[in-house]
């Protein structure tokens, strides 16, 4: 089963950056949007470099579970691991638009936000969240930070709460026709002819891991540099084999750190991580 870790290792060992045209003639990827999605798998499944299309398929199959889109969250789930949500940002410090889904410390079969293909896809209740978010330009990966969702968003009932509370205050609003709906609210039949409706939908938006760990690590301007942030917990968890095979990976521009970080729930509260940098200077 791949990892994090495995996915650190892979791209350390494997220094390519100019991922749409690393994939526009192997997969014909539009854009760099797909272009990331698709490096992160292949980060996964260590398939960086394999142009073997049935050959990437089969990794594909033999370690996820389900590959979904914006339209289908998550992104990605590994089979009895991780899920994986790829966010794309083409100003370094921009925050993340996360549309009608509000930010998620993990994931629940349970989500209304998520299809049945995707909760059956595997024997899971809930899974750790890693975002994956990627500076580019319209050719290259510039940085990815990898951060666990559940030392950068709170709590599931922290969003619900707020959500709830504007849904029931749209319910009271008088001399209106309600529809029950699964986003913020919905109007029926507004205009006299009764042809018009109102969809009210939630515009999630959460701050760049690069700010909101800039107490952590200050980003530099190199050709590349990932950012990795793991609780301790976690990575304590993970096969020996994946932590000797980072741990002695000999690379000068890879660093693992002991760090702390604020609880998103309880900022007086930290959180023991590991903080880990990999840095392309040419």
């Amino acid at each position: 089963m791949t990892n994090i870790l495995e996915a650190i290792v892979n791209i350390a060992q494997n220094p390519i950056y100019a991922i749409r045209s690393l994939y526009s003639g192997r997969n014909r990827v539009n854009n760099i949007g797909e272009a990331l999605e698709t490096f992160v798998k292949d980060a996964f499944v260590n398939t960086i470099q394999t142009e073997d299309e049935l050959e990437k398929m089969r990794r594909y199959s033999e370690e996820f579970s389900w590959l979904g889109n914006q339209n289908h969250p998550p992104d990605i789930m590994i089979k009895g691991g991780d899920a994986i949500e790829v966010k794309k940002t083409q100003s370094a410090n921009s925050d993340l638009a996360l549309n009608s889904s509000y930010p998620k410390s993990t994931v629940q079969s349970n989500s209304t936000m998520i299809t049945q293909s995707c909760r059956t896809c595997e024997d899971w209740t809930e899974k750790d969240l890693i975002y994956c978010v990627g500076h580019t330009t319209d050719d290259s990966i510039k940085s990815l930070w990898m951060v666990y969702g559940n030392i950068y968003a709170a709590s599931h009932e922290t969003y619900q709460i707020i959500k709830q509370k504007i849904t029931e205050g749209i319910n009271e609003i008088p001399n209106v026709e309600l529809a029950e709906t699964n986003e913020l609210g919905r109007v029926n039949r507004v205009d006299p002819l009764g042809i018009t409706n109102l969809r009210i939908r939630g515009m999630w938006q959460i701050q760049n891991p690069r700010r909101v760990f800039n107490y952590l690590h200050t980003p530099s301007s190199n050709v590349f540099e990932l950012v990795a942030i793991i609780p301790t917990s976690k990575y304590e968890s993970f096969p020996s084999e994946s932590k000797a095979k980072l741990e002695t990976l000999g690379n000068l521009n890879l660093t693992i750190e002991n760090v702390q970080v604020k609880d998103p729930n309880n900022p007086a509260n930290l959180i023991d991580a590991k903080l880990i940098v990999f840095k392309l200077t040419e």
